[in-house]
C-alpha cells in the first residue's frame, strides 16, 4: 500500500509541477498601501489564493525586482500585462519639515521574524553521539546551581580564546516512521565568549535565555544561525511525502504561525523558503460483519481481523487538507517550518507534499 501511495504521489507531482498560473482571490483590491507590521506574505494574501506565489506576481516587474525595497507607505497597484496579473510599485517619499528626504526605516520582511527568531537562534538538530562528545559545562564562579548573563562558567576542555560558544541542553530525539535516527534537538540556553583557555576553560556569559547548569554541552556559534529577513518562497520538490516530526512546545495540535519539525532536510532537497501543503492521511474504514462501516477508533479486534484478511472489508477514505507551511531553517535530515495557513489543526505524522499537488486535489 505504501509503495502505491508513493507511486501516486510521484505521478501527481510530475503532472502538476509545471503548473505556474496565478489565481487571484475573489474580491481582491486594485491598490494597497503598505502598512507598518505588514509582511510580503500578508500583502500577497490580499491578492492571491496561494500567497507564496508572490515572486511571480512581482518578479517580472523591473520596478519590484527587489521586493526587499517595499516600505510602509508605498502604494501597490494591480495591473495586467499580457493577461497576467502584476503589481506595480510606487514608493512613498517621506520629507522632514525642512524638505529633506528622511529614512523610511526597515523594509517589510517575508514573514514576522519575531515568530521564528527563538528557533533561528536557539534550536538545532544534531547527531546525538556527536553532541555527547562536545565540551561539558562543569560549573561556575557563582555558587548558584544555575548560571545567568555576566557570570563566568567553567568548561571541560581547552578552547580558543575570544571564540563565541553556545550552551545547549538536550531535547527530543527524532526518528523517522521507518525507525531511522534523524537527530537530537538541542536548545540554546546561553551564549558567551572564551576569556581564559586551559584544561578547564572559562567563558563569560553574554546572554541567557533559559536556566543553564552543569552537565550541559557547548557548541561554537555558527555565523549562519540567523535567517536573512528576505528570501524567496518557492514550491518544494519532494520525491516522496514528508511528515510532521514534532510540534512547537511538543503539544498535540498546532495551527497558524506555529512552528513544526519535518522529517526531511538538506539530504532530501529541502531548502530555505520551500513551501509545502499539509495533509492528514484518510482513515481506514472497515465494513463489519453486519455491513456497517466502522472507523478506526471504534474498531474491535474482529474488525481488525476482517481488515487484515479481506481487502473488500477495508476502505481507505480520502486524505484531508490541513494547510500550508514554509521552511525557514534546514538541517541534514530535518527542517523547521512555520505554518502559514491552517484550515484544520496540524498534528505529528501529518503528511507534507508539494503544494501544486494539493492545489489541484483541492479542486481550486
Amino acid at each position: 500500500m505504501r509503495r502505491l501511495v508513493f507511486v501516486i504521489f510521484a505521478i501527481l507531482s510530475f503532472g502538476f509541477a509545471t503548473a505556474d498560473e496565478l489565481t487571484l482571490k475573489p474580491g481582491h483590491p486594485d491598490t494597497y498601501i503598505v502598512k507598518k507590521g505588514d509582511t510580503l506574505w500578508d500583502i500577497s494574501a490580499f491578492f492571491l489564493k496561494d500567497p507564496w506565489r508572490w515572486p511571480k506576481l512581482w518578479g517580472v516587474n523591473p520596478q519590484i525586482a527587489n521586493p526587499h525595497l517595499i516600505y510602509p507607505g508605498d502604494r501597490l497597484t494591480l495591473v495586467f500585462i499580457d493577461g497576467e496579473p502584476r503589481l506595480v510599485h510606487k514608493p512613498s517619499i517621506r520629507k522632514s519639515p525642512a524638505g529633506r528626504i528622511s529614512p523610511k526605516g526597515a523594509a517589510i520582511p517575508v514573514v514576522d521574524l519575531a515568530l521564528i527568531k527563538p528557533y533561528l537562534v536557539q534550536n538545532r538538530v544534531v547527531d546525538p553521539e556527536w553532541f555527547a562528545q562536545q565540551p561539558m559545562l562543569l560549573g561556575g564562579e557563582s555558587e548558584s546551581r544555575y548560571h545567568i548573563k555576566d557570570e563566568v562558567i567553567y568548561i571541560k576542555g581547552r578552547l580558543d580564546k575570544h571564540k563565541k560558544y553556545g550552551v545547549y541542553v538536550p531535547g527530543r530525539i527524532f526518528y523517522s516512521n521507518d525507525g531511522e535516527l534523524l537527530g537530537q534537538e538541542v536548545i540554546l540556553t546561553a551564549s558567551g565568549r572564551v576569556t581564559e583557555p586551559g584544561d578547564v576553560s572559562k567563558i563569560e556569559l553574554l546572554s541567557s535565555w533559559r536556566e543553564t547548569k552543569a552537565g550541559y554541552r557547548i557548541i561554537e556559534i555558527e555565523d549562519d544561525s540567523l535567517l536573512p529577513a528576505y528570501f524567496m518562497p518557492s514550491a518544494g520538490q519532494l520525491q516522496q511525502p514528508a511528515y510532521v516530526l514534532g510540534t512547537q512546545g511538543d503539544v498535540r495540535e498546532v495551527g497558524k504561525l506555529n512552528v513544526v519539525y519535518l522529517d526531511k532536510g538538506e539530504e532530501h532537497g529541502v531548502e530555505l523558503g520551500h513551501v509545502f501543503s499539509i495533509y492528514r492521511n484518510g482513515d481506514q474504514v472497515v465494513i463489519n460483519g453486519d455491513g456497517v462501516p466502522v472507523p478506526s477508533l471504534e474498531r474491535s479486534s474482529y474488525d481488525d481481523f476482517l481488515a487484515a484478511i479481506f481487502d473488500e472489508h477495508s476502505i481507505q477514505v480520502p486524505d484531508t487538507y490541513r494547510g500550508q507551511l514554509m521552511v525557514f531553517k534546514v538541517f541534514d535530515k530535518t527542517s523547521l517550518a512555520l505554518i502559514m495557513e491552517d484550515q484544520r489543526p496540524v498534528r505529528v505524522n501529518d503528511k507534507i507534499v508539494n503544494p501544486e499537488t494539493l492545489f489541484r486535489l483541492r479542486g481550486e
